[in-house]
C-alpha cells in the first residue's frame, strides 16, 4: 500500500494521539528523576493500574490494588512509627498515623463500598485516580526514602525490583485477561475523508490541560517552589527548610496520578493487560531521555516523535515498529555522551 495524504494524515493523527501520551509519562519520569534521581520504570505500572481499575469497577468488582494500598499503609506506618518512637518525637506520631494509615484506610473502605454500586463513569474515574495516587506517596516511603542517599545505580536496581512486584501483583489482583475500559465521549468527525474520534480529542484535550495545570503548579504554589529547588539542588533545599522527604511523596502522588489518567485516556482505544505498562512506560523513557531527564517541553516533543515513528513504522513494517522506536534512542545517548562532559553525580 503506497503513503498518499489521507493516510499520512491518519498516521499523523495517531501517532500525535499516543505520543501526548507517551509525554505525560514521559514528564512524570523527568520529575520524579529532576527530584528524587530515581529512574522510575514502574511508571508504566501506574498506567496499567488506572486503566485496569477503572474495568473492575465497571464490572462491579473491588479493585485489587485496594488491598496493596492497605499493605503499604502498615508497612509505612510501622516503619515511620518506629522511627519517631525511637529518635523521641512521639508527639508527631498521630499526625503520621492520620496520614499514613488513617486516610489510606478510609480511601480503600470507600472503594470497597462503592466497586458493588456501579456508580456513573466520571464518579469511577474520580475513585480510580484517588485510588491509584494514594498508592504513590506510600510506595515511595515504604520503597525509596530510607535509600534516598543511594547512588542512581542502586535506585535503578530497585526500580527494577519494584516493577517485577508490581507486575506480579497486577496479575494476580487483574488476572491474565485483557480490559476496554468506556470512551468518555463517543462522537466522531469527518475532516477532509480523515475520521477523527472524540475519544481522541478528548486524550490530547486531557494531556495538554494536564501539562498546562503542572507547568502552572511548578512556577505559582509553594509545593511546586519546592519541588523545583529540591530538583535544581538537593542539599540547598535541605538546607532552606524544604523536607526531601515530602518533597518525595508529593512528586510520587503526581507521577501516580498522571499515570493513572494515562491508563484511562489510553484505555478505550487499546486492550490493556496487566502487563502492559511495561512497554509504554519504555516509549515514555525514550521520549523522556530525549529530554536529557531533564527538560519538560524536549520530553514532550520526543513523545511526540516517539508517536509519530511508532505511527508510521506500524505502516511500513508492523512487526517492527517497537524496534524502530526503541533503536531511535541509540542515537540520542551516543550523542549525549559526546555533547555531555562526563562528572561525578551530586553528593546528597
Amino acid at each position: 500500500m503506497n503513503l498518499d495524504a489521507s493516510i499520512a494524515a491518519i498516521l499523523l493523527l495517531d501517532g500525535a494521539t499516543n505520543g501526548m501520551v507517551y509525554a505525560l509519562i514521559a514528564i512524570a519520569l523527568v520529575l520524579v528523576f529532576a527530584v528524587t534521581r530515581i529512574l522510575f520504570l514502574p511508571q508504566g505500572e501506574f498506567v496499567a493500574y488506572g486503566a485496569l481499575t477503572l474495568a473492575m469497577l465497571q464490572q462491579g468488582q473491588v479493585p485489587g490494588p485496594v488491598w496493596l494500598l492497605l499493605a503499604l499503609a502498615v508497612c509505612a506506618s510501622a516503619t515511620r512509627g518506629w522511627d519517631m518512637l525511637r529518635t523521641g518525637q512521639a508527639r508527631a506520631l498521630p499526625a503520621m498515623l492520620l496520614r499514613n494509615l488513617v486516610l489510606p484506610a478510609l480511601v480503600a473502605a470507600l472503594l470497597i463500598w462503592a466497586a458493588p454500586r456501579q456508580f456513573a463513569l466520571p464518579l469511577q474515574v474520580a475513585l480510580t485516580l484517588l485510588l491509584v495516587t494514594a498508592l504513590g506517596p506510600l510506595l515511595y516511603q515504604v520503597v525509596y526514602e530510607s535509600l534516598a542517599a543511594s547512588s542512581v545505580l542502586v535506585l535503578l536496581i530497585v526500580s527494577v525490583g519494584v516493577h517485577f512486584t508490581l507486575t506480579g501483583l497486577g496479575l494476580l489482583f487483574f488476572g491474565a485477561e485483557g480490559f476496554r475500559t468506556p470512551a468518555f465521549w463517543d462522537a466522531r468527525w469527518t475532516l477532509s475523508g480523515v475520521t477523527l474520534g472524540a475519544q481522541t480529542v478528548a486524550v490530547l484535550l486531557a494531556a495538554l490541560v494536564l501539562m498546562a495545570a503542572l507547568g502552572l503548579l511548578l512556577q505559582r504554589t509553594l509545593y511546586g517552589k519546592a519541588l523545583r529547588a529540591t530538583a535544581v539542588n538537593r542539599l540547598g533545599a535541605r538546607l532552606m527548610g524544604v523536607s526531601p522527604g515530602l518533597a518525595g511523596q508529593l512528586t510520587f502522588a503526581m507521577a501516580a496520578f498522571i499515570g493513572a489518567l494515562s491508563g484511562m485516556l489510553i484505555g478505550p482505544m487499546t486492550t490493556m493487560f496487566y502487563d502492559s505498562g511495561f512497554l509504554i512506560g519504555l516509549k515514555g523513557f525514550v521520549a523522556a531521555t530525549i529530554g536529557g531527564l531533564a527538560s519538560f517541553p524536549l520530553a514532550a516533543g520526543g513523545a511526540l516523535v516517539v508517536g509519530w515513528i511508532e505511527s508510521f513504522s506500524s505502516f511500513w513494517a508492523s512487526d517492527f515498529k517497537e524496534v524502530m522506536v526503541f533503536m531511535a534512542l541509540l542515537p540520542i545517548l551516543l550523542w549525549r555522551s559526546v555533547a555531555s562532559p562526563a562528572h561525578d553525580e551530586e553528593e546528597a
